[in-house]
């Protein structure tokens, strides 16, 4: 029985990994879009934005700065401490030189699902039809299958969109490794579990 069961995770590993590397990491060839969407990550318990999360929004507003897009989305709630991901962002997109107004907040979403959920919300109430997604590489392919599936679910269109990696300025070279890891095991958590029982609402 143990056997079988060792058996059953490495396997259910193994499709985890092959899936992130086959997934396409967006539908779209253009290279403008309506909005960049900037992926949250957890805030330090002091309320200031982590290595990952300076890499992650410091490139949406590099991204913002060569033209890619005219505004920003900046997406999660206070997930893993009180501190609200997408306000903690703003803050330092604000601080970098962008102005407030193109810089549109997103506080709810507590999980990637709920990230590109939420977006897609606001994308489609002003009427935009494409988005570049910023964060971190490892969390790039299992945002991808998320994006890939519910951008696509309206009546209203599909939603362009490409993924975009964050460089990894300010995070440790060994965060990179040990994220990869952990976003193999959410993974496969999203395919056999959360796929299945979480979806878009209204």
């Amino acid at each position: 029985m143990a056997l079988i069961l060792t058996a059953l995770i490495l396997l259910l590993l193994l499709w985890s990994d092959v899936a992130r590397r086959l997934v396409p990491l967006g539908n779209t060839k253009r290279t403008q879009f309506d909005a960049i969407i900037v992926l949250g990550t957890p805030a330090d318990s002091d309320g200031n934005p982590t290595p990952d999360m300076l890499d992650r929004i410091t490139e949406g507003v590099r991204e913002y700065e060569h033209g890619v897009a005219p505004r920003l989305i900046v997406t999660g709630a206070a997930a893993h401490n009180r501190f609200v991901e997408a306000e903690v962002m703003a803050r330092v997109a604000q601080s970098q030189g962008v102005p407030a107004s193109v810089i549109f907040q997103e506080p709810q979403a507590l999980d990637t699902i709920q990230n590109a959920c939420y977006s897609a919300h606001i994308l489609r109430a002003n009427g935009w039809h494409s988005a570049e997604v910023i964060s971190s590489a490892a969390h790039l392919p299992r945002a991808a299958l998320i994006f890939s599936r519910l951008f696509g679910e309206s009546a209203t269109g599909t939603i362009e969109w490409r993924m975009h990696a964050a460089p990894a300025n300010f995070a440790p070279a060994y965060f990179a490794q040990g994220a990869k890891i952990v976003e193999i095991l959410k993974t496969a958590r999203y395919l056999v579990w959360s796929r299945w029982i979480e979806s878009c609402g209204t």
